[in-house]
């Protein structure tokens, strides 16, 4: 298969000529049969069928299940879908990508290579291919290409190809074996006897499961209730919480040296649930706060996380949200102190972290000083070339991709960097090229980095050659490796190896010359909050 950021296997296409269930039913049986794509059609679609459309919508947000809009880009944008689907008639790809934004799903139907010869598929994620076989749903289909056209079309276009047109269970493998990536079902299922069994039949020959539909989450109370009542709640090793979760604050024993901390992660800005479990989208959360503490020498004792919530989301979903919250928390021995829970447009998980300070020693990013080396605890750029793999539908690199979905708080190298008394640290989240400028800017240094010599591990190696990204460029840009940045004398570095052989240099402090950070190209910038540009935008 074809690099591809949704899986087409079983690709569905609602029908509003049907006799028999409407397009919600229809969208709902697909669903629970195991397709892995639903497309809304309606080609007579006016502003009464808006209302069924976001249910659609809806349901398949519900399952995991993308949702694309045929032909109308300014529907897929109202609807908050996926993606959008065009015609050969229809608008350009590139404006579709300009309006729905550089994370939706732009496929584009192709019915054979002369079309395709004068297709801009630039901006496309997919193709749409067919009549393979005859068919009566469309009655402006051309003729069948057969499994030849297909083939040829597939081996050509460079993109995942779905085939179309007068599919049925039995000729599926066929389909794939000529290289498509996904069929696409309209009547076969819509205007069958019995559409479920129809449905099931398609799922098998996919090689895709059935579902357990998912209704949304409902009575915030129940819910909390839930969340309560799972295993391992009731601990509390260290005594922490006087009054815990279910009273309007909790009480906290006396702690000595408070450490607090926030962060947020909200839905297609920090996490995509088409790239991640609700499991890992929860378990990344409470990592990427604990990371602020493990920057600051504390550990973390109590979580007290805010939870926004759409209808999108599944009571299950929530569950899955705190179980990986809790695969979190297991490890450091901290307790989830309480929360909230609200009604939301987007999934939004807010964290607030109490934790207890080391006894010695409190770092901060202005304690770096002239002669100083800077140095990391470990890898640079896995976690950025994990988001590209995941951007560009590239699953060849698994640790890569498991670096961005499961980082981890570094307990263990603050530990040894508290030990051996460094006082400048801070974490790397927004990327080596931002998060150095900070602590330059608060030192009153001039950070000068130097990456030629960074160690680059064999699959990230291989991705950089594969996408001809300069290792050093994807190391200083890309964020979210949540490994500790830190400054200290060399010697004492020399010392830190040690312990932390991982550990390697990225530059050097002297005195402010005029520029916080330099040995940095100038395309390379670190991520901020409302920047036009940030590091998650690499050019080869």
């Amino acid at each position: 298969m074809k690099n591809s950021r949704i899986d087409l296997r079983f690709y569905f296409i609602t029908d509003d000529g049907a006799s028999g269930p409407g397009p919600l039913e229809q969208a709902k049986i697909a669903i629970a049969a195991g397709a892995t794509v639903v497309q809304y059609r309606n080609k007579a679609f006016s502003a009464p069928d808006f209302n069924e459309a976001e249910a659609i919508a809806h349901f398949c947000a519900i399952h995991g299940v993308p949702f694309i809009v045929n032909d109308d880009m300014i529907l897929a944008r109202a609807l908050g879908a996926d993606g959008v689907h065009l015609g050969q008639q229809d608008a350009d790809p590139a404006l579709a990508r300009q309006i729905l934004g550089p994370a939706a799903i732009v496929g584009v139907s192709v019915a054979d290579l002369e079309e395709l010869s004068r297709t801009d598929t630039a901006q496309c994620d997919y193709l749409g291919t067919g009549p393979v076989f005859a068919t009566g749903t469309k009655a402006d289909a051309g003729d069948a290409i057969g499994l030849g056209g297909l083939a040829e079309v597939a081996r050509q276009s460079g993109l995942p190809v779905v085939a179309i047109g007068g599919i049925f269970p039995e000729s599926v493998g066929a389909c794939m074996e000529s290289g498509a990536d996904g069929v696409a079902v309209i009547s076969a299922i819509t205007r069958a006897d019995d559409p479920a069994a129809a449905a099931a039949r398609f799922a098998a020959a996919s090689g895709t499961r059935s579902r357990v539909v998912q209704t949304p989450w409902q009575d915030e109370f129940l819910l909390i209730r839930r969340i309560l009542g799972q295993p391992g709640d009731g601990r509390d090793p260290q005594g922490l919480l006087r009054v815990g979760a279910g009273d309007d604050a909790a009480l906290l024993s006396h702690i000595a040296r408070p450490v607090i901390t926030t962060d947020t992660q909200h839905e297609n800005i920090h996490f995509r649930r088409f790239w991640q479990s609700f499991f890992e989208i929860g378990y990344k959360a409470a990592e990427t706060a604990f990371s602020d503490l493990a920057a600051c020498y504390a550990f973390p004792l109590a979580l007290f996380v805010n939870l926004s919530l759409p209808a999108t989301v599944s009571r299950q979903g929530v569950m899955e949200i705190y179980e990986g919250i809790r695969a979190s928390l297991a490890p450091c021995g901290a307790v989830l102190g309480g929360g909230n829970v609200s009604s939301a447009q987007s999934l939004a998980i807010d964290m607030f972290v109490v934790g207890s300070g080391h006894a010695g020693i409190f770092p901060v990013r202005s304690a770096a000083a002239p002669g100083h080396g800077l140095y990391v605890t470990g890898p640079l750029g896995r976690a950025r070339a994990g988001l590209e793999c995941l951007m560009r539908g590239d699953y060849a690199f698994p640790g890569l991709i498991e670096a961005f979905k499961r980082p981890r708080a570094r307990f263990d190298a603050a530990g040894v960097l508290a030990d051996h008394g460094v006082a400048c640290v801070m974490d790397i989240s927004d990327g080596l090229a931002g998060d150095v400028g900070h602590l330059a800017q608060a030192s009153g240094i001039t950070a000068v980095l130097d990456l030629c010599r960074a160690p680059a591990d064999p699959e990230f190696a291989s991705f950089c050659e594969k996408y001809q990204m300069v290792p050093a460029d994807v190391m200083a840009a890309g964020g979210e490796d949540y490994e500790l940045l830190f400054a200290c004398p060399p010697e004492v570095f020399a010392a830190i190896c040690r312990q932390l052989p991982e550990a390697f240099c990225v530059g050097t402090c002297r005195a402010y010359d005029g520029e916080s950070v330099r040995g940095l190209p100038e395309t390379i910038k670190g991520f901020w909050h409302g920047s036009d540009k940030s590091a998650r935008e690499i050019n080869p």
